[in-house]
């Protein structure tokens, strides 16, 4: 069974804290759109797509609780229109809560202008909005697991493969199964992952702290490396495939996600192991053209001079602490593993828009 890093109902939102993980399994009360908000920036919920679901639902569960009596439709438009805006700016390089507040307030201004629309009626579709976004987003991760699994399996012929992942991309950052670690998942599933390796994903240590739980608790044969073995690792521990998730793909193919998979791309490269992106289309930014428009997030030197609150490092160094890098479309020489498929780099954009038009933007050259 895999863990739940969301816990919904109908009027009750709680997150498991990743912040106290492995040590402590503690589920906190999320109630309003501010808490909603402060545990994305906290990082207690983490992972592109978690990220959109608990800011959409964190506006679901305020909506439920404060009940009908002091809305008019024009005001719980504003409202949802306003906490949205909030929402994206917890943490902006994760383009999933930014097209979620984008659908979302398209969706609500629609409602609102229907003929027969009441405040009760409006709340009611807000709520009901977030709520699908759970079912939608585990069916999603385990279509990325079976694609993912079999097209590497095709590729690569082998009866049994070794995968190495960066950061934490499973049930603990999405509704549930993972997208990279989905992959991972499907493998194990089908008898044909001999072992993973796993690296720690400094400074936060996503890989050591959530990445190295997940596979414990669910059995997978796995080992935890440094950042700094990945390269030994691929030339001495025949690694079949490189799998990572995205905080943000791009026209192009380029790829934002944790700081660290840019170094796993070149290193792949080099050593002609399979580099794969796997990631949900609600992930995909087909507005911006390339990775150099993507804003980065930078983090609070803290997390890289002090490890469990102790300071390791010399006082009165400067800190540079970037929590995302890019990695160049060419170097995602395996492809990108979506619900729909698997797509080169140079077939994203075509292959998205042909499958869902609807929801995809056209890129904007900067």
């Amino acid at each position: 069974m895999s863990l739940e890093a969301i816990r919904y109902r109908r009027g009750s939102l709680q997150i498991l804290n990743q912040l106290l993980l492995p040590h402590q399994s503690l589920y906190e009360e999320i109630s309003s759109v501010r808490q909603g908000w402060e545990a994305i920036r906290a990082m207690k919920v983490r992972g592109a797509p978690a990220i959109a679901i608990v800011g959409c639902l964190s506006i679901a569960v305020e909506l439920h609780n404060k009940g009908n009596a002091e809305w008019s439709v024009g005001s719980l438009e504003m409202f949802v229109a306003d906490s949205l805006s909030f929402l994206v700016s917890a943490r902006p390089t994760a383009v999933n809560m930014a097209r979620a507040a984008q659908e979302l307030g398209h969706f609500v201004h629609q409602e609102a202008k229907r003929e027969g629309t009441t405040a009760a009626s409006l709340r009611e579709s807000v709520i009901g909005w977030a709520e699908a976004m759970l079912d939608k987003d585990l069916k999603d991760n385990k279509s990325i697991g079976e694609h993912g699994a079999c097209h590497l399996l095709q590729r690569v012929g082998q009866d049994k493969v070794i995968v190495l992942t960066h950061c934490n991309t499973g049930s603990l950052a999405t509704a549930g199964y993972g997208t990279a670690l989905g992959v991972i998942r499907s493998l194990h599933a089908m008898g044909h992952l001999e072992h993973v390796y796993c690296t720690e994903t400094r400074p936060y240590n996503q890989g050591a702290r959530l990445t190295a739980y997940e596979l414990v608790y669910e059995k997978i044969p796995a080992t935890l490396i440094a950042d700094s073995m990945v390269s030994m690792a691929m030339k001495e521990k025949k690694i079949s495939a490189v799998f990572v998730g995205a905080d943000r793909v791009v026209a192009n193919g380029d790829t934002a996600n944790k700081v660290g998979t840019y170094q796993l791309a070149i290193a792949a490269k080099y050593h002609g192991i399979p580099f794969y992106v796997a990631a949900p289309s609600t992930s995909c930014d087909l507005s911006l053209e390339h990775g150099r428009q993507i804003v980065i997030e930078e983090r609070p030197s803290q997390e890289l001079t002090d490890i469990s609150g102790v300071r390791v490092a010399a006082p009165g160094i400067g800190v540079w602490n970037p929590a995302f890098d890019v990695t160049p479309h060419e170097l995602i020489t395996g492809g990108i593993v979506t619900e729909y498929g698997v797509f080169a780099p140079a077939e994203l954009q075509a292959g998205l828009l042909h499958v869902n038009p609807q929801t995809m933007d056209q890129p904007q050259t900067a």
